[in-house]
């Protein structure tokens, strides 16, 4: 009989069974034995010498959860609720995730890079948290060595449980300001959410999807942060450039083929296996209608609204998309509520709460209606008391401030959540359980804890990390970032951009674009105000160079004197502001300013006179109308470079690339350009590839470029494509779906 082949190299033994049988791997110090059975081989987790259901990798994902979820006590359960902070390998000195070695820094303790933080074998041995998010990392070998690390440590604990390692969207090939992203570990670069949506192309997303879960598998991470479905129906949105664009059809499109990429294993067990990457779509029940564009990472940008009477439409992309995949695994297998209080939307109890504590919402509608049975995650620290400032990083128990820590955890279970983000403690829930023994019975209570202990077992379980969740560090450098992934995404970045204008030239009688290689180019740095933080830290005010370390050397030579230049690229982003002021605030003003999506000051004229949402327990007032107030954005010297650039290089080509991280006014600068090219989060280098005319531009707008802002301040946040489209001096309309192509070969 064929009894498999056993190896064992850098302390992980490895055992490659017959055919049918699952491969297993396992530290070679944790002193675990193997169980035979019909000729084939099982882990004895549990340490009892008896083959057990959750043992048996042979049963169904969900008939072992269940079985294992029996066999744990409610402190282990609690800790399985448990989401951990963000952790970077290793933690950066002076940065916002840090970590101790031995009591040390890890600068001070000569610690390996992929060893464990003190608070990382807090997490696992006390805390029983099995579920860790990891962000910046060293190299995909640290990544798989730090994965292994952790397994290792886990597999000695009770039970044997598996780390389940998640990450946020980390193959964005321009980090953005607006949200903490994943950085490190050299993977494949794409663009961001909104790139994908102006491809117009569900294949790049798959494609996508199939690279960046083997890429992510290589790293050690079997749960992804996302896709964020999103319908972006608002325009001043700060995450709008994150999501899968405003059209409800092209979202559903894009999610299915991503999120059936990244958790489908070919020839897997109902399609999961050993390339499968968990997705936790978010957020439930759409994010991107939050009143006047403020967003609810912070107290002052809670509410979202939905004057046009669109809620069902926001929760399409999950109820007919993320639901109802078309692969083999069905549905996505996590789901996370957004912070914000969807402002009149409970029919049933008419409370205005965050939406992870609405029974209507997740009780009601998601678990009961639409009958969704994945886990249901919390974002991130919605359960800690609220901060004294309005302004602040945090405050996010929207609605239940007046709850104890463990209440708020309580009702956020009894309405169907299974894990809370963010939180590393797990006394709070094991008081919540206590609290719900006293009401509802132990029994009930205990029945209710070990369905969301199942429900969070199964999604590792199906990734197979219980039999084989340990790395080759070579395989995983050969994988991570391989040219072909590469590849891939460098053409999606291509194929993303947008071309909107291309006047011709009287002197040549030419299209301004492409640009002719070898040209001299005049390129301005960029100056920024003093502004605020994704954490609402100060960031100074500063100069930007947007074509660091030479790049353009590959295309032209880039002068410093505009008289030299045979054209000028101007590099700008969409207008950017703080909407928030605790200066008008102390000086007796509500503190609420309007968010600019152009670059000269901007009064609100237009603005409704009396905000549809409000009410905070640290607001004496409701209404949060930042009507007749005037905002300007920290980058209005972008708009300057424009215009200077056209000043100074008379008839010679002035040529504008924009990151849109958001639509944007474009009546302020379009006259001045000859082109415009449009990004969403790519890198420079493919935008100048565009530029020179190595590619043949074809996307797509993916959202619409408003007439002016008085456009902005009269759509419905919760409506999409409802704005009166900018038309440029050409007669182009800058509307959803357009976007031109070169006329002349390139």
């Amino acid at each position: 009989m064929n009894r498999g082949t056993k190896t064992t190299k850098d302390g992980i033994c490895r055992l490659t069974q017959p055919a049918g049988g699952e491969n297993l791997s396992w530290s070679e110090d944790s002193g675990l034995e193997l169980l035979e059975r019909d000729g084939l081989y099982f882990k004895d987790l549990e340490r009892t010498g008896e083959l057990l259901p959750y043992e048996d990798w042979r049963l169904p994902a969900w008939e072992r959860a269940k079985d294992l979820a029996g066999r744990m006590t409610v402190e282990e359960i609690a800790g399985l609720m448990l989401y951990s902070p963000h952790q970077m390998v290793p933690p950066a000195a002076g940065g916002p995730f840090t970590g101790t070695f031995g009591g040390k820094s890890y600068e001070e303790s000569g610690a390996e890079a992929c060893a464990m933080s003190d608070q990382q074998k807090e997490y696992l041995e006390e805390e029983h948290i099995r579920h860790i998010l990891l962000t910046n990392v060293k190299d995909a070998a640290t990544s798989a060595r730090w994965s292994n690390t952790l397994q290792a440590y886990a597999e000695k604990l009770p039970h044997g449980i598996p780390v389940n390692i998640s990450s946020d969207p980390r193959n964005g090939a321009k980090d953005s300001g607006e949200e903490f992203k994943s950085g490190g570990s050299d993977v494949s670069k794409w663009p961001e959410g909104l790139g994908f949506a102006a491809c117009f192309d569900p294949q790049v997303v798959a494609q996508f999807a199939h690279d960046a879960s083997l890429e992510y598998r290589a790293l050690g991470i079997t749960t992804a942060l996302g896709p964020q479905i999103d319908l972006c129906t608002e325009p001043r949105w700060m995450r709008l450039v994150d999501t899968l664009g405003e059209e409800c059809g092209m979202t559903k499109n894009l999610t299915k083929a991503y999120c059936d990429g990244m958790q489908t294993t070919e020839g897997g067990r109902d399609g999961w296996g050993r390339d499968s990457v968990n997705t936790m779509v978010k957020h439930w029940p759409g994010g991107g209608t939050g009143e006047g564009g403020r967003d609810a990472h912070y107290a002052f940008g809670q509410f979202a609204v939905y004057p046009g009477g669109n809620f069902e439409e926001h929760i399409k992309p999950f109820t007919e998309a993320a639901f109802k995949l078309d692969g083999p695994t069905g549905c996505a297998a996590a789901v996370m509520p957004y912070y914000t209080v969807s402002w009149g939307v409970d029919v049933k109890n008419g409370k205005n709460v965050g939406n992870s504590y609405s029974e209507y919402l997740i009780h009601d509608l998601l678990r009961g209606k639409y009958g969704y049975q994945g886990v249901v995650c919390t974002d991130w620290g919605i359960t800690g008391d609220p901060d004294p400032r309005i302004d602040a990083f945090g405050s996010r128990c929207y609605g239940v401030q007046n709850l104890t820590e463990a209440e708020r955890h309580l009702l956020a279970i009894m309405n169907g959540v299974d894990q809370f983000g963010g939180n590393s403690a797990a006394a709070p829930i094991i008081e919540a359980y206590r609290i719900g023994c006293e009401r509802y019975g132990e029994q009930w209570m205990r029945e209710r804890m070990e369905l969301s202990a199942a429900r969070l077992l199964k999604n590792i379980f199906q990734c197979g990390l219980f039999e084989d969740p340990y790395l080759d560090p070579d395989r995983s450098s050969e994988i991570v970032g391989c040219r072909e992934f590469c590849e891939h995404g460098y053409e999606a970045q291509l194929k993303s951009v947008v071309l909107l204008k291309n006047r011709k030239l009287a002197q040549t009688g030419e299209t301004a674009l492409p640009l002719r290689k070898g040209l001299k180019v005049y390129v301005p740095n960029r100056s920024i105000r003093a502004s605020k933080a994704f954490f609402r830290s100060d960031i100074p005010a500063h100069l930007e160079d947007p074509l660091p370390d030479g790049l353009s050397a590959r295309f032209g030579q880039r002068v410093e004197d505009p008289a030299e230049a045979d054209a000028a690229l101007v590099f700008v982003e969409s207008p950017a502001c703080n909407p928030y002021s605790e200066e008008d605030a102390a000086n007796g003003g509500n503190g609420y300013l309007p968010i600019t999506l152009q670059y000269r000051p901007y009064t609100a004229a237009a603005a409704r006179k009396v905000s549809i949402a409000g009410g905070d327990p640290r607001e004496t007032f409701i209404n949060r109308s930042y009507a007749g107030k005037t905002n300007t954005a920290y980058n209005e010297s972008d708009l300057d470079n424009i215009l200077k650039c056209r000043r100074l290089m008379g008839d010679k080509p002035v040529i504008v690339c924009v990151t849109a991280n958001n639509p944007m006014v474009m009546s302020e600068f379009e006259t001045a350009a000859d082109g415009i090219v449009v990004e969403f989060g790519i890198s420079k280098a493919a935008v100048l590839d565009v530029v020179f005319g190595n590619y043949n531009p074809s996307g797509r707008l993916p959202v619409q470029m408003p007439k002016d802002m008085e456009t902005v301040e009269r759509q419905c946040e919760d409506t999409a494509l409802d704005m009166e489209a900018y038309v440029d001096s050409e007669g182009n309309a800058y509307d959803y779906g357009y976007g031109l192509r070169y006329d002349r070969e390139v």
